[in-house]
Parts: C-alpha cells; sequence; structure tokens
C-alpha cells in the first residue's frame, strides 16, 4: 500500500468460531495451549474485550468489525479465502485487501497501540 491508500471500514476475523460452542472450545483450548489467536489476544483480556479497544476504533475514524470465522458474510468470506487466520481486512476503494497477515496480529503481542500503528503504517483511515 502507498501513502494515499484509505480504508473506509476494517474488518478483523478471529481465529475461533462465534457462538456458546465455539467460545467454549476456544478457551478451553487456549487455557491448555491448543488454540491460540492474535486478534483475541489484542481485543480481549482474560475476562472481557479491552476498554482500550473502543478508544482504537474511534482515533482510527472509521467502522472496525469483529467477526468470528463462522460469522464472516460472503464478500469477507471471498477475501479471506487461502489466508491464515487471524486477520485484519480493509476496505479500499470499495474492496477488501489484507491490511494485517496472522503474523503481523502475532508482532503486535496483544498490544494495541501497537496494532494501530501497524494498521496506520499500512493503511491509514478515509479522509
Amino acid at each position: 500500500m502507498n501513502e494515499t491508500t484509505r480504508a473506509s471500514e476494517y474488518v478483523g476475523i478471529y481465529d475461533a468460531d462465534g457462538g456458546v460452542r465455539g467460545e467454549l472450545t476456544y478457551v478451553v483450548g487456549h487455557l491448555i495451549g491448543t488454540k491460540h489467536c492474535a486478534l483475541c489476544d489484542i481485543t480481549h483480556s482474560p475476562i472481557r474485550r479491552k476498554p482500550e479497544w473502543k478508544a482504537m476504533v474511534a482515533r482510527l475514524g472509521v467502522p472496525f468489525r469483529l467477526l468470528h470465522r463462522n460469522e464472516m458474510p460472503p464478500d469477507v468470506a471471498a477475501a479471506a479465502s487461502g489466508r491464515e487466520l487471524a486477520l485484519v481486512l480493509a476496505k479500499v476503494d470499495g474492496t477488501w485487501v489484507e491490511a494485517l497477515t496472522s503474523r503481523d496480529l502475532d508482532a503486535v503481542y496483544g498490544d494495541i497501540p501497537a496494532l494501530e500503528a501497524a494498521l496506520r503504517a499500512r493503511i491509514g483511515p478515509a479522509v
């Protein structure tokens, strides 16, 4: 991406299923060390969503949806197809593009300011 690229929306996709069964499967797997989702580590504390998350989204100034892998609408699923989860997609000029890979998300080590910096370095918010 170049410095003139701007996102009108972001979507983060967890490497976990939603719903009661999916959430419980992930929590148990995470506790015993068999499941990991870098996006979960960024957005959630052990009990709930991190309060810093809402502030970061407000600073970005564009919508940022969070979806589980079994909750993706067709357009997002098509853009995520073949990519390792978790990841963040950005809508740029009406098309979903990869903003941050699973490795990128791992590299921020659960830190919301580091995620924000990584997003701004790759794709800025709409102007």
